[in-house]
């Protein structure tokens, strides 16, 4: 069940990639947007694309626009977080054109496994996906749950 207003981003979904690169959304994680809302696509440290919908991406723009112009760190940051994301929008078909060094990053040639983490989802080489599967397979969900208060 979605929260009215708050698009919910549940799921895995398996898609090749088509030869241009592009990778079909699910219509259920589309609905709630209209035609022409801006997601962001940026590298995650930790080997994936996280994809950053509208309302997560206005989050991002307030904090990034609290960084003072003399904070040069702060810019450094910015420069380069900025310059490794992708902004996506929807074709008339679903699908996203993913920058081929997003795919490179995430080690991804012709699958991709998309999974939903409620706010924003995630893309992953099937390669990648496994090994969080492994990783996460040692606690229990309960476990998880009490350790993250859900």
């Amino acid at each position: 069940m979605a929260i009215t207003g708050k698009p919910s981003y549940t799921g895995l979904f398996r898609h090749a990639l088509d030869d241009k690169n592009r990778v079909t959304i699910p219509s259920a994680w589309r609905a709630a947007h209209v035609d022409g809302d801006a997601f962001l696509a940026t590298p995650h440290p930790d080997g994936y694309i996280a994809v950053l919908p509208p309302v997560e991406v206005e989050k991002l723009h307030a904090k990034i626009s609290q960084i003072a112009l003399s904070d040069g760190p702060g810019q450094d940051f910015a420069a380069k977080f900025f310059s490794q994301t992708q902004s996506l929008t929807f074709d008339s078909q679903g699908r996203v054109m993913l920058a081929e060094s997003l795919l490179k990053h995430a080690g991804i040639d012709k699958n991709a496994v998309l999974v939903g983490t409620l706010s924003k989802f995630n893309i992953y080489s099937q390669d990648r996906w496994a090994s969080v599967e492994q990783r996460t397979s040692s606690e229990t969900a309960a476990e998880i749950m009490r350790r993250m208060g859900i």
